[in-house]
C-alpha cells in the first residue's frame, strides 16, 4: 500500500534517532561534554525555544487541572534545568517533538469530507416563474415554487411531486438500494437523481434546509460532539505524577539533597513515557496500511480496542450495492430461459438499474437477447417492444393488474424483493425477483467479531422494512429501518450516552455524519464514496469485510503493546526513582539510564509489524 511505506520508514527513522540519542549522545558522553562547553544560558534558550509550543499546551491543561503525559516530560525539563542539566532537557524536548509529529503522521488527515460534500451540492435548478421555466441558482428558490426537473438530471430541492413519473436513484440521501419510481404525490430530495423521466416538484426544502444540506452540518458538527479519547499514557499520567511529586519533596525534606531530587524527576519523568504510545501507533498504522487498512490515529486504534457495539449500513456495506435477479418465476407454459430471454431481449436498450440485472442474469445463463422492434421506455413503470413477433411488457407489478393476485408474487414482494412483472400481448407470463445482495464473507466476518467481544450488532438503513428485514434475519441481528441520516447519527448519540464505544461502518454520503459521530467510523473505501472515506477514522482499501475483525485485533494488539510499553516503563522507572531519591543514582547517570525503556519500547513496538493471528 502507498500509505504503509511512508508510514514505515518514519518508524524506521525514529529508532535510528533513538539509537542515536543513546549511543552517541548518552553512551559516547556527548552529553556531559555539551553541559560542561556551552554556555548554561544557551543551553536554556534553546531549551525553551523549542519547548515552547508543549510548554504553552501544558499549562493550558493544567489551568483545566488535566494531567497528560507531557505534563510529566515538562516536569523532567524542569528538573533537569534547576541542577544545570540543560542536554538532557534538550533530548527529552526533542523525543517531545519526535512524539507529536509521529502521532500527527498517522491522525486525522486534513477533512475535505464537508468541502467535497458542498461540491456534491445541487447549484442552479429551473423554476416555473410567468409560465415560462426559468434556471436560477438554488439560493433563490422559494419554497412553494415549481421546479422542474429533466431526464438525467440531479434534484436540486427537497419536494414532493406534482406532475410527471421518473426512476430516482437516491441511494446517496436514504441508501435505498434499489431506484425508485417517483410520481405524482412522491416524496423527493435534493443530490438525488431522476435517472429516467422527467418530473414537476413543488419545492418543501432549499439549501440548508434540505436533507442534503442537513448532511453537511451534521457532518461539521460530529467532529465537536465526539466525546474525546482519553488516551492510555494520559491516564496513566494522571495517577503517576502525583506519586513522583510526593517522593521528590519527600527526598528534599528528608536529604536536603537539590541533586537527588532533581534525579528523582528526570528518571520518573522520561521521554520514554513521551515514545511509549506514538512508535506502537506507528508500527500498527504501517502494517495495517500493508494489508488494506488505512488508519487516520492512534486515539482511533485505543477506541477500537474498547469498542462493544457494531453499527452498519446495509447498501454497499453488507450488500455489493447492486441488484441482481434471484428469482425466476415463469407462468403461462413458459420455461425460466424464455422467460428471462424475452425479459432481457426487451430490456436489452434500457438504461435502468434493473434492466442491467436483467442482461446480466441472462449473459450468466448464456442465453441469446433479440432485436427489439418499437421499444418504448414507460417512465416509472417499465418498458415495452416486439420481441420475437410478440409485444412484451417488464415493469412493476402495477403494470399488470392480474400480478399482484398471484401468491408467488405477493410472497417474494413480502420477502422484500423488487419485483418485475413479464407479459406477452399482455398475458402474464411470469415474474423476475431483484435484491441487493449479500458481501459473501459477511456472515463470517460477524461470528468473528462476535468472538472478539462486540456482539451488539445492529442494522441500520434507510432502506424499506420488508428488505431490511430480509438482510438482517438472514444474519440473525436487529435492525432499524428507513432511516435519514439524521436518524442514524442520533443512534449512535443515543448508544454513547448509554457509555457504550461505538464502531459505525458504512460508505455512503448519507452515512457521513453517522461515521464522522462514531468513536470509530469505519469506511468501505474501495466501493465507497470520497466523502464516506474522509469523515470515517478507518477506511477499508478493499472491498472485503475480513478487514474489519482484522482491525479490531490490530488495536488490542496495539492496546496492549502501549501498556506494556508504559508498564515497562513504570516499572523500571520505579527502580531509579529509589535509587534516585537515596542519593545512589547521579544526575547524568539516571539520564543515561534512561535509554534502556527506549530500546525497549522500540522492541515491543516493533513486534506489531507482524501481521496479527487470525483470533485473539
Amino acid at each position: 500500500m502507498a500509505f504503509a511505506r511512508p508510514v514505515l520508514t518514519l518508524f524506521g527513522l525514529v529508532v535510528g534517532l533513538v539509537l542515536l540519542v543513546v549511543v552517541v549522545g548518552e553512551w559516547l558522553g556527548v552529553f556531559e561534554q555539551l553541559t560542561d562547553r556551552v554556555p548554561f544560558a544557551v543551553g536554556l534558550l534553546l531549551v525553551l525555544a523549542g519547548g515552547f509550543p508543549i510548554f504553552y499546551n501544558v499549562g493550558r491543561a493544567a489551568l483545566r487541572r488535566k494531567v497528560t503525559s507531557h505534563t510529566l516530560m515538562t516536569v523532567g525539563v524542569a528538573a533537569a534545568l534547576v541542577v544545570g542539566e540543560w542536554p538532557v532537557a534538550a533530548v527529552v524536548v526533542l523525543f517531545m517533538h519526535t512524539a507529536n509529529y509521529a502521532e500527527r503522521f498517522t491522525t486525522e488527515r486534513a477533512r475535505r469530507a464537508v468541502r467535497e460534500l458542498t461540491a456534491l451540492a445541487p447549484k442552479t435548478a429551473r423554476v416555473m416563474r410567468d409560465q415560462a421555466e426559468v434556471q436560477v441558482p438554488v439560493g433563490q428558490v422559494r419554497v412553494g415554487e415549481t421546479v422542474v426537473v429533466r431526464p438525467g438530471e440531479q434534484i436540486p430541492v427537497d419536494g414532493t411531486v406534482t406532475a410527471g413519473q421518473a426512476t430516482v436513484d437516491q441511494a446517496a440521501i436514504t441508501g435505498e438500494s434499489m431506484p425508485v419510481e417517483a410520481g405524482p404525490g412522491a416524496r423527493v430530495f435534493a443530490a438525488s437523481f431522476a435517472r429516467l423521466g422527467s418530473l414537476r416538484v413543488q419545492v418543501t426544502a432549499v439549501g440548508a434546509d434540505s436533507t442534503f444540506g442537513r448532511v453537511i452540518t451534521l457532518v461539521e458538527q460530529a467532529e465537536t460532539h465526539r466525546a474525546p479519547v482519553q488516551r492510555i499514557a494520559d491516564r496513566f499520567s494522571a495517577y503517576y505524577l502525583p506519586v513522583v511529586v510526593t517522593v521528590a519533596v519527600l527526598t528534599f525534606l528528608l536529604s536536603g539533597n537539590a541533586l537527588a531530587t532533581a534525579a528523582v524527576l528526570v528518571v520518573a519523568c522520561s521521554c520514554s513515557f513521551a515514545m511509549a504510545t506514538p512508535v506502537a501507533v506507528l508500527a500498527s498504522v504501517g502494517a495495517a496500511a500493508k494489508h488494506g487498512l488505512l488508519i487516520k490515529g492512534g486515539r482511533y486504534i485505543e477506541a477500537l480496542a474498547k469498542a462493544d457495539v457494531l453499527l452498519i449500513d446495509k447498501t454497499g456495506t453488507l450488500t455489493l450495492g447492486r441488484p441482481e435477479i434471484t428469482d425466476i418465476i415463469p407462468l403461462d407454459g413458459h420455461t425460466k430461459a424464455e422467460l428471462l430471454h424475452l425479459a432481457a431481449s426487451a430490456e436489452r436498450y434500457s438504461e435502468h438499474p434493473l434492466a442491467e440485472a436483467v442482461r446480466t442474469a441472462a449473459r450468466e445463463r448464456g442465453l441469446p437477447l433479440g432485436e427489439p422492434g418499437d421499444f418504448q421506455a414507460l417512465p416509472g413503470r417499465g418498458v415495452k417492444a416486439i420481441v420475437d413477433g410478440t409485444t412484451v411488457t417488464v415493469g412493476g407489478v402495477d403494470l399488470v393488474p392480474e400480478a399482484g393476485d398471484d401468491p408467488q408474487v405477493r410472497r417474494l414482494a413480502d420477502d422484500g424483493k423488487t419485483l418485475l412483472t413479464v407479459a406477452v400481448d399482455g398475458r402474464f407470463v411470469g415474474v423476475l425477483a431483484a435484491a441487493d445482495t449479500l458481501r459473501p464473507e459477511i456472515s463470517a466476518a460477524l461470528a468473528d467479531l462476535d468472538v472478539l467481544g462486540l456482539s451488539r450488532v445492529e442494522l441500520l438503513t434507510g432502506d424499506h422494512q420488508a428488505t431490511a428485514a430480509g438482510i438482517a434475519d438472514r444474519l440473525g441481528i436487529p435492525f432499524r429501518a428507513g432511516l435519514l441520516p439524521e436518524d442514524k447519527i442520533a443512534i449512535v448519540r443515543e448508544y454513547q450516552a448509554a457509555g457504550h464505544r461505538v464502531v459505525m461502518v458504512g460508505d455512503g454520503v448519507n452515512d457521513a455524519p453517522a461515521l464522522a459521530q462514531a468513536d470509530v467510523g469505519i469506511a468501505m473505501g474501495a466501493a465507497g464514496s470520497d466523502i464516506a472515506v474522509e469523515a470515517a477514522h478507518i477506511a477499508l482499501m478493499r472491498d472485503d469485510w475480513t478487514l474489519v475483525p482484522q482491525a479490531v485485533r490490530i488495536a488490542r494488539r496495539t492496546a496492549r503493546a502501549i501498556k506494556i510499553n508504559i508498564g515497562f516503563t513504570a516499572g523500571y522507572n520505579a527502580v531509579g526513582l529509589s535509587l534516585a531519591a537515596t542519593g545512589i543514582l547521579p544526575m547524568m547517570v539516571a539520564a543515561a539510564a534512561q535509554s534502556l525503556p527506549d530500546l525497549g519500547i522500540l522492541a515491543n513496538s516493533a513486534r506489531l509489524l507482524r501481521r496479527p493471528a487470525s483470533r485473539t
